[in-house]
């Protein structure tokens, strides 16, 4: 039997009325209004965002998304599409990618530029505009709270100070970052909890604890550098008029069975795998591809935001080759044709993963390592080979290898051998089975 994380989706939204209760305005009978706003053009992003909004809708509460991912209005739920001019990230170059993650000491700095350039779009959009002048300071609010994903940057609380009512922030990774205290006041202790940038899972030597200290310092003030810089220095903004508001909840993309335990603020709410949900039918020919798979599948996919077609050709010939050489079958998520593509190789510009990983004849799973994609592994029961790429990736896969779930590999020094003795040992030592 497999192992499952049984998530409750009604989590978010009894938090979330037991907070308004405690605002000092007028409380919400019953359901209430939510403005939801989607501030970050990455799928993975919305993913959980629409988890968050499905708990809500289905609780009975009405909420106005503002999205560039447009899934269609229903009973409850009305969508503002805001895709015009708004940066959408995805099918990404690789090299492109790494090369722009390099450094995480810069990468600071402009993850701040690039929350005020979303801010910009934003607060730019006729809808957005509209609905912020229609209503003057003194009258009631149309919504109860705002929900709004914060992207390291102070002007996503500008909705919530123009309205007037209580600001929910909802983060998609599994830690706040370095906006933690500027967010809810708290800073974890870099002796016990890790940075989000570092490449481990709980810091355990002296330099991981002095990196972890050196990365949250800098972090810090690198944020709030410039943040004041670019308030001060470009031309003035709206939602740089009226003070950032603090959230009264923080919704977190984190779960216990994946992270190790941290203190945290008692409005900090862990919702991780709320994106999850029940299996689809799979299309005809993946269906078959796995079903007729007499040893089973391995699901390799780097998720919506990079091209697997983008990796180095000498990587990928060792990828490839040895894949070739397994008994398995294999499904690439992969966006071009393929030369000298393998007999027990499938090939997908896009595929349901969710559905893919539920199948029981899935065996295991290649992924960079998005926390979300995790999450769908670990319900599923389904061992990971890791490839970080950026940001919170190499983190996410570490706690996996903490907990005897995976391996994490650097993928621009793989080889053809180490690559196939770690999907082997993967598919056959009983260590990495995730039975109940």
């Amino acid at each position: 039997m497999r192992t499952g994380m049984r998530l409750v989706s009604g989590t978010a939204a009894a938090v979330m009325i037991f907070a308004l209760a405690g605002w000092p305005g007028p409380v919400p009978s019953g359901c209430a209004r939510i403005l939801a706003v989607e501030t970050v053009g990455g799928r993975s992003h919305w993913n959980f965002m629409s988890g968050i909004i499905r708990a809500l809708v289905d609780n009975g509460h009405t909420v106005t998304a503002f999205t560039p991912f447009l899934d269609g209005d229903r009973e409850n739920y009305t969508e503002v599409d805001i895709s015009n001019g708004f940066p959408v990230g995805l099918d990404l170059d690789l090299v492109g990618l790494l090369d722009h993650f390099r450094n995480p000491l810069w990468t600071y700095g402009s993850f701040v530029e690039m929350g005020r350039s979303q801010c910009d779009v934003v607060y730019g959009s006729d809808e957005m505009k509209k609905l912020l002048q229609d209503r003057p300071q003194s009258s009631p609010a149309a919504f109860d709270a705002v929900l709004i994903e914060s992207f390291w940057s102070e002007c996503m609380s500008y909705v919530a100070a123009r309205l007037g009512v209580p600001l929910i922030y909802v983060t998609p990774l599994p830690l706040i970052a370095f906006m933690e205290r500027t967010i809810t006041g708290h800073v974890s202790n870099p002796a016990a909890v890790s940075n989000l940038m570092t490449a481990h899972a709980v810091p355990e030597t002296f330099l991981e604890r002095l990196r972890n200290a050196a990365l949250l310092v800098y972090g810090s003030v690198a944020q709030r550098y410039m943040e004041l810089v670019l308030k001060y220095t470009e031309p003035p903004k709206e939602y740089d008029l009226l003070d950032p508001v603090p959230p009264s909840l923080v919704f977190v993309n984190r779960h216990f069975i994946t992270d190790a335990p941290s203190p945290v603020p008692r409005n900090v709410v862990d919702v991780g795998g709320i994106h999850l949900k029940a299996a689809k039918s799979l299309p005809k020919d993946v269906l078959e591809f796995i079903e007729q798979s007499p040893h089973g599948v391995i699901y390799f996919s780097f998720g919506s935001t990079v091209k697997m077609s983008t990796i180095p050709e000498s990587v990928k010939k060792a990828l490839i080759k040895a894949l070739a050489r397994v008994p398995q079958r294999v499904l690439l998520k992969y966006e071009d044709e393929m030369e000298d593509k393998p007999k027990n190789m499938m090939t997908k510009k896009w595929l349901p993963q969710r559905d893919i990983l539920l199948h029981p004849n899935v065996k295991l799973f290649i992924s960079h390592g998005g926390i979300s994609g995790l999450y769908e592994t670990v319900d599923a029961g389904v061992p990971v080979l890791g490839f970080p790429l950026v940001g919170d990736q190499a983190r996410n896969i570490d706690n996996l290898v903490n907990a005897d779930m995976a391996i994490s590999m650097d993928l621009l020094s793989v080889t053809e051998n180490s690559f196939l003795n770690n999907v082997l040992e993967l598919l056959n030592n009983e260590k990495y089975s995730m039975s109940a």
